[in-house]
């Protein structure tokens, strides 16, 4: 089991987080519950649904094996001092690790970085499972590393091959016409060939007249907006089978974005990964990039980028001066948990598609007690992004832009307890970029304190919440868009504090 605390340890956080709670005058008078969430005798959650049976999801089954092992301490291996020639040998201890038979663990070991300033000329590539990277501290007086490549490239890369690939002959309709946010189970035309343990894509097919209720058909043109298609928004769940009841399918994650034959229905297919690699750590270290000037990006983007892996995690890393982030999950990152790190002094201009200090487009991911500043989007998630997903405690500072879902429709992400001195927004983003349109569905921010937020709900497809927020409410890019569903806002008290929290504890009590 994972135990998280609040810590906010950086004094210039601490300052930034007191002035934002100046900016307004929060509502006292003792503590109080969400109409849509209540807490029951001894711990356990009540989620309140509307007419349609949808409830805010359980967002508890993310991060690292689902947040249901601890990160664990893997002994080290291979012990390498700075040197001139620190770089190969770091790369060769990797190699020679992947080549070894994991234990029954699935490791094959850690290799210690020891004190001191390792130059890194290209990327550090890790492509096989069960490797931990480890440094003696995340601060420059730790162990530093520094690209110097005059390149967009990570500092350190790690990925798996392949992709996802549908089992032929398993796909099978989903025959309810209707199953809501929050659901754990639906039925299914036959599930005599499913088993409990199957890995299973929950998928959506394209929806023309999803797109159409959204009026994404329809964004006001300029220069480079393209249009949403239907063909364009299929959406794959990654979930598990966890019992099977007739031909009723239970899943270990929720359905966070409603079922809705109204827009061509669901289905669920098998699948396989086979290049996806497991369990992979990168922690304790400092990264920088080299630079020319402050607005100069001829140089490392990401300190640490993670793709086609599940289970893994990147604990205690700071990222100075790179152009886009501290830690970047790939739309194939699957379970990984990123705690503890810092990213801040990015060089790049400031302008879109910079400065995402941690950016999300995988699917069961959490974030938290992480920080930022000088960033644009600091928690932010990319396009068609399939969740939960989860943001939890963490903090930015000398913001340039928003914090949320960045655009078209990012699906099931948890905002919590959220400190910052920008803003958060959920909303139609109209034609900025080349059509970002509806950021978001079934986003939920919980206890969030910001300087000002649009929440807002589309015109189809399901809600968006605001829960305790402390902040000024913002109309938003556009008029005449929904709201969102808000409630207590400036009202401090909201229990339980954290969602997430709460939904983790509930879940592992029971």
């Amino acid at each position: 089991m994972m135990k998280y605390t609040n810590r906010r340890p950086m004094a210039w956080l601490a300052a930034m987080a007191l002035s934002i709670g100046m900016s307004f005058s929060p509502i006292t008078g003792g503590n109080w519950e969400s109409k849509f969430i209540k807490i029951e005798k001894g711990g356990s959650l009540k989620y309140i649904a509307d007419e349609k049976g949808n409830t805010i999801p359980d967002f508890s089954r993310v991060g690292y094996f689902h947040g249901d092992v601890v990160i664990p301490d893997i002994p080290v291996v291979t012990t390498i001092e700075p040197s001139g020639n620190a770089f190969q040998e770091i790369q060769q201890a990797i190699d020679q690790l992947a080549a070894k038979t994991p234990d029954a663990n699935g490791f094959r070991g850690a290799i210690l970085l020891k004190k001191g300033s390792y130059l890194f000329p290209r990327t550090l590539r890790i492509t096989a499972g069960g490797i931990v990277l480890r440094g003696e501290g995340p601060t420059a007086e730790g162990t530093r590393l520094v690209a110097t490549a005059a390149n967009k490239e990570p500092l350190i890369e790690v990925a798996g091959t392949g992709n996802i690939k549908e089992v032929p002959g398993t796909r099978i309709p989903i025959t309810d016409s209707y199953v809501p946010v929050g659901a754990h189970s639906f039925s299914v035309k036959d599930a005599s060939s499913l088993k409990a343990g199957d890995p299973v894509i929950l998928f959506y097919p394209p929806s023309q007249k999803l797109i159409h209720d959204l009026k994404m058909d329809q964004i006001e043109e300029r220069d480079g907006t393209r249009q949403w298609k239907a063909e364009e928004y299929a959406l794959s769940f990654e979930r598990q089978i966890t019992r099977i009841d007739g031909n009723t399918i239970y899943i270990d994650n929720p359905v966070v974005l409603a079922i809705d034959a109204n827009y061509s229905g669901g289905e669920i297919f098998k699948y396989q990964f086979s290049g996806r690699i497991q369990q992979v750590g990168i922690e304790n270290l400092y990264c920088e990039s080299i630079f020319e000037s402050d607005t100069a990006e001829n140089h490392s983007w990401d300190a640490v980028s993670f793709n086609r892996i599940e289970n893994g995690w990147v604990r205690k890393v700071a990222a100075r001066y790179f152009a886009y982030s501290c830690v970047n999950l790939g739309g194939q990152a699957k379970n990984i948990t990123v705690q503890d790190c810092l990213c801040f002094d990015h060089k790049s201009q400031i302008t879109g598609g910079r400065r995402y200090s941690f950016n999300n487009t995988g699917q069961q991911n959490l974030f938290l007690d992480c920080h930022a500043r000088d960033g644009r989007h600091d928690y932010v998630t990319g396009a068609k992004v399939c969740g939960p997903n989860v943001f939890y405690n963490c903090t930015a500072a000398t913001t340039h832009a928003d914090i949320g879902p960045h655009h078209r429709w990012a699906v099931g992400t948890l905002y919590d307890n959220i400190v910052s001195d920008g803003d958060l927004n959920v909303q139609d983003r109209g034609n900025w970029g080349s059509g970002h349109g509806w950021a978001g569905v079934t986003q939920v921010i919980w206890n969030c304190t910001v300087r000002k937020a649009a929440v807002q709900s589309p015109w189809g497809g399901g809600k968006n919440y605001c829960i305790g927020l402390k902040g000024k409410k913002d109309d938003g890019r556009l008029k005449g868009r929904p709201d969102g569903e808000w409630e207590g806002q400036n009202r401090s008290g909201l229990e339980p504090a954290s969602l997430y929290l709460a939904q983790l504890k509930a879940r592992q009590s029971h």
